[in-house]
């Protein structure tokens, strides 16, 4: 049997930036994707804290060290810069798999640099 899981997060990220004149995704700066094992091109969830939007989206790569968490396209009608967004990534797995996995937590600042 496969399930899904929590895979990683970057938790309480602040919107730098929404490019409604762009087709689609989130920028995520590229030293916050590596921390959280994110790939550019993978789908994955954008909660609002400040207003409660739940969305799927795919990442592109931003500046490394920019800070950059740009949604774009439809999705930046969703957000305002200044929100605070949860991202979030699954991974299917076995049941012997999820045994031993531990998702990857990024917790980050006002200025979207991992604490």
């Amino acid at each position: 049997m496969i399930q899904e899981f929590l895979y990683s997060k970057i938790h309480r990220a602040t919107v730098t930036d929404a490019n409604l004149n762009y087709v689609g995704s989130i920028t995520i700066d590229e030293v916050l994707m590596d921390a959280a094992k994110i790939k550019e091109w993978q789908k994955v969830d954008i909660l609002d804290v400040n207003n409660g939007e739940r969305f799927q989206t795919y990442v592109i790569k931003g500046e490394p060290n920019s800070g950059c968490i740009c949604l774009n396209g439809a999705a930046a009608r969703k957000v305002q810069p200044g929100d605070k967004v949860i991202i979030i990534s699954y991974a299917s797995l076995t049941v012997e798999e999820s045994k031993t996995h531990t998702p990857t937590v990024v917790i980050v600042d006002d200025n979207n640099k991992v604490v």
